[in-house]
């Protein structure tokens, strides 16, 4: 379904710190280039009829100021919306509020896509998972963009996507995905030792 060390190493991953209103955060950043046009990316990033093609449904008004629900998942407002460079949002899920950033660039020949998630550091979530309970989230969503891109635009066959997350194959990009979110972590500051034990916790889960 996917190569999986090509995906793995296609993506680059980065923890750094900010100072926001809130207080300290975390910048969960993921970056990856698509052999497809910016608009093509966009379109796949913020048309309500597209997105359930490779992610969840949708609700709500994709607009500057309006609210957007994932089915099952996390709701927000968008804050700001530039087609077909960027938008950002807020994202709303178990009673915590952050932020995600979404740029692009590149020309008709390829698409650079950069998704940041600004992550509190004063929740349970982060404490016990680091990055990883975002990245490697991140990782499996770029799984289902880099096949509806690649395939083009014809939807994801979830069922074999199901069917792939638990195979062995599967589990090895969640473990792969994982370790590279400790090293990042590791890069970004974090000790060594409390990465690694916030990583397996973060593997674990998903597996």
């Amino acid at each position: 379904m996917i190569d999986v060390p090509r995906q793995i190493t296609s993506v680059r991953r980065r923890v750094a710190a900010r100072t926001t209103s809130a207080g300290e955060a975390r910048v969960v950043e993921v970056r990856r280039s698509f052999g497809v046009p910016p608009t093509d990316v966009w379109a796949a990033c913020t048309r309500a009829e597209r997105i359930p093609h490779w992610f969840l449904p949708i609700s709500g008004e994709l607009r500057p100021g309006g609210r957007y629900r994932l089915e099952g998942h996390a709701e927000g407002t968008i804050e700001t919306c530039d087609p077909p460079k960027g938008f950002s949002a807020t994202w709303e899920y178990d009673g915590d509020t952050s932020r995600i950033e979404v740029d692009l660039a590149g020309e008709d020949r390829g698409a650079r896509l950069d998704l940041r998630h600004v992550a509190r550091v004063d929740t349970d979530t982060w404490g016990r998972y680091g990055p990883g309970a975002l990245g490697v989230g991140y990782d499996l969503l770029l799984v289902g963009l880099t096949l509806y891109l690649g395939g083009g635009g014809a939807p994801v066959d979830t069922e074999a996507a199901s069917a792939w997350s638990v195979s062995e194959e599967g589990r090895r990009f969640v473990r792969e995905s994982g370790e590279r979110w400790c090293a990042a972590d590791v890069a970004g500051g974090t000790e060594p030792v409390v990465a690694r034990r916030a990583a397996d916790r973060a593997i674990a889960f998903y597996l």
